[in-house]
This record gives C-alpha cells, sequence and structure tokens, in this order.
C-alpha cells in the first residue's frame, strides 16, 4: 500500500510543477518576466520559440544614434 501512496505522490508531485509552470507562463506572456521562467523549458521543448525571443530581446536593446551636429537631416 505504501508503494502505491508513493507513486501517487510522485505523479501529483509532476502534475502541480507542470501546472505551476504553466501557469507562471500564462501570467507573464509578454512581460519581461517571461524569459526568466520559461526560458530554460523554452529552450528545451522548442528552441526555434527559444532564438526567436533572443533575436527580439537584442533588437530591443539597439540605441538609435544620436545625429551629431553638422549631419544632413534624415527622410523627411
Amino acid at each position: 500500500m505504501a508503494v502505491v501512496g508513493l507513486v501517487v505522490a510522485t505523479i501529483l508531485l509532476f502534475v502541480v510543477v507542470l501546472g505551476g509552470l504553466w501557469y507562471a507562463a500564462r501570467r507573464s506572456r509578454g512581460r519581461a518576466a517571461s524569459g526568466a521562467v520559461t526560458g530554460p523549458f523554452e529552450e528545451i521543448w522548442h528552441p526555434a520559440a527559444h532564438r526567436a525571443r533572443i533575436e527580439i530581446q537584442v533588437q530591443d536593446e539597439r540605441v538609435v544614434p544620436t545625429p551629431q551636429p553638422g549631419d544632413p537631416p534624415g527622410p523627411v
């Protein structure tokens, strides 16, 4: 009987952990915390999405150079 309880507890723990990860992913969708919480799991199970997220982060961090005095005005 103890073995059955151990198996049930293991399965229940597995379901709770996966449910918590799903909940964290849904709550942080579109926020910066999403990459921190779900990034490693996304890298394992969906590498293309992980690469796309990294590319988006790189583009977000780019800075547009400020025009220097004497530069011609940009396209109008």
